[in-house]
């Protein structure tokens, strides 16, 4: 019983000597991983992000204004007598020619006026001829003085009475006749007939409010629109200086101007196929809503475009020399925006920038970058300030990519940019 409890003890003081020697090794094996999971921090792989390598270019804005068409002739057509209206020779819609005609007035009443204006016409032309014959027997007479002098003078006077007669009724036939012509309503340019809101029956007259119909020519079209006073005194100073400069026989290519045809967008989005010109500025600025009206002529020969439609208006100016970047590029915390910059070493900097303004997918830099920086362009939730990266530059036109060997950083080299630093519209 005794050598049992003894085998027994022993058996319980090897397990707790077992069980120690175990715990010690599994501390030690611990120990040793956790110090070898912190290695330098030097031999922590850097982060491979593409950049960006900043570079001036020129910088294409397109500032965009709706518009208004209409015909470069609209031409209300008004009866010029009055009547009823007899005859409608066109339809709504339908392309006429100088020249045709359009309506017809009832011409009873006014072929009457002229049949007596011819009557009256034919009455003097008698009393004239009787005047004349009866001073071709006076003045014989008076010649031998058979007769008084005075005689002959009044008869002379009733011949210079007749001869004016005669002229008043010739103009009242005229006059008639015209008003006669004025019944048959002709198109006095070429061009497309509007809405005809008279039918025939209807009385018409040229003192009625709205007209017969408006007949638009639009071979040619206007487009008004209107510019922020701002925005037109920009407009005038550019086209002033480059005018000054190209006439003192100054290169120009460094001053900002505006392209000399403007581009036309239609109500369905899509673009106009030819260019226009502004040709005319209103000579005021509306005291109400501070802008100013200004037209761009627009050829179209394919009658697209019709007068009453809608439209935005493009126009485009151009800034050479510009820090352009892209827009992914930037950040944006509260109202102030920030590039991550790369400095000498190839560590990210936080670069606070001044947008002056878009050119397509890019930024115009007006401070806080310049020609030669280096920015990140994406993966901004990877790295922090301070951090140091790798940065991959886009592979040159021709030699294929290599994203297991990224090109080093290096600042005195000049590697393609990642995106080149004109507008989209440049090619354009």
């Amino acid at each position: 019983m005794q050598s049992k409890k003894r085998h027994a003890f022993f058996l319980k003081g090897a397990n707790k000597k077992l069980l120690t020697a175990c715990l010690c090794s599994a501390l030690l094996i611990t120990s040793c991983g956790i110090f070898d999971s912190h290695p330098d921090k030097e031999q922590v792989k850097e982060i491979s992000l593409p950049v960006y390598k900043v570079d001036t270019g020129t910088a294409f804005i397109t500032k965009e204004f709706l518009g208004t068409i209409e015909g470069k002739v609209n031409v209300e057509i008004r009866p010029q007598v009055e009547g009823l209206l007899d005859q409608i020779y066109v339809d709504e819609g339908d392309f006429v020619q100088k020249g045709q005609e359009l309506f017809k007035v009832n011409p009873q009443s006014y072929q009457e006026l002229l049949n007596n204006a011819q009557a009256n016409e034919n009455v003097e032309k008698a009393k004239l001829e009787n005047a004349r014959i009866e001073l071709e027997r006076i003045r014989p007479l008076v010649e031998n003085e058979v007769i008084s002098p005075v005689r002959l003078k009044k008869t002379e006077s009733d011949y210079d009475i007749a001869k004016a007669s005669l002229a008043q009724a010739r103009a009242a036939v005229a006059s008639a006749k015209i008003n006669m012509s004025f019944t048959t309503i002709k198109a006095p340019v070429s061009g497309y007939i509007g809405r005809i809101p008279k039918r025939i029956g209807n009385l018409v007259s040229s003192k009625d409010k709205e007209p017969i119909t408006v007949l638009t020519d639009v071979h040619e079209v206007y487009v008004y629109f209107s510019m922020s006073e701002s925005d037109f005194l920009h407009f005038a100073k550019a086209k002033k200086e480059e005018a000054r400069q190209a006439l003192n026989g100054t290169d120009t290519s460094h001053l900002s101007s505006f392209k000399p045809s403007v581009t036309l967008t239609l109500a369905d989005g899509t673009s106009y196929p030819h260019a226009g010109v502004v040709d005319a500025v209103a000579g005021q600025v509306n005291r109400n809503t501070g802008a100013i009206s200004l037209r761009a002529t627009f050829p179209n020969e394919e009658n697209i475009l019709r007068a009453g439609n809608t439209g935005t208006l493009n126009m485009t100016e151009t800034k050479p020399s510009e820090i352009l970047i892209p827009q992914e590029a930037t950040l944006t915390l509260q109202d102030k925006t920030f590039v991550m910059k790369l400095d000498t070493s190839g560590k990210t900097v936080r670069q606070l920038i001044t947008i002056g303004g878009t050119a397509g997918n890019q930024y115009i830099i007006s401070s806080g970058l310049k020609r030669g920086d280096v920015i990140i362009t994406e993966g901004f939730d990877k790295i922090s300030e301070g951090m140091k990266i790798n940065p991959v530059f886009p592979q040159a036109l021709g030699s294929p990519a290599d994203a297991n060997n990224p090109a080093p950083l290096n600042p005195g080299s000049n590697p393609a940019v990642l995106i080149n630093p004109k507008s989209s519209r440049d090619s354009n």
